[in-house]
């Protein structure tokens, strides 16, 4: 007469046991998995983007250089702006290094959308009192972001930017 186990841990179990080899082998395949896909994201990234931000990238640091230089010709200057969203169009109004309205400039801008160029406008400005310059913009509503230059009789420029909103 033959006899039977009674429980697995009598005879031979038939079945498949986890040991120590098998969790090595699962971890060590888990990050070869996670270093393979991390190594090919890397190359497909650096590939499409391989850093190079502009095309012209002497021209353009030439032009902030230039930039650079206009900024600290301005601030020598002292000159002071004042920019707000009016009834009919933005104004600015300058003043020198001493608070002194600064008059007879000739005001040139543009309004822009901040996160479009549909709806630019160009503006020229007009002396309404001493140093305070208006344009003309009716219809205008929300966010527009205000560009503008000023030069005096010398030659002398200020060149500002404000953010105005008209409800």
């Amino acid at each position: 007469m033959t006899s039977t186990p009674s429980s697995p841990a009598e005879g031979s179990s038939g079945g498949w046991t986890l040991t120590g080899r098998h969790v090595l082998g699962v971890v060590v395949g888990f990050f070869a998995i996670v270093i393979t896909l991390n190594v090919w994201f890397l190359t497909l990234a650096y590939r499409t983007f391989p850093g190079q931000v502009s095309e012209t990238p002497y021209e353009d640091g030439v032009a902030f250089n230039r930039h650079l230089a206009t900024q600290e010709a301005q601030a020598r200057l002292g000159w002071e702006a004042a920019a707000a969203a009016g009834p009919g169009g933005p104004w600015v109004e300058v003043r020198d290094a001493e608070g002194a309205a600064l008059q007879g400039l000739k005001l040139t801008g543009r309004l822009e959308r901040p996160a479009t160029a549909a709806g630019r406008r160009l503006l020229v400005f007009r002396e309404t009192a001493p140093g305070r310059y208006e344009a003309s913009a009716a219809g205008l509503t929300g966010a527009w972001d205000l560009s503008f230059r000023a030069v005096d009789a010398k030659g002398q420029a200020f060149e500002g930017e404000r953010r105005l909103t008209w409800p």
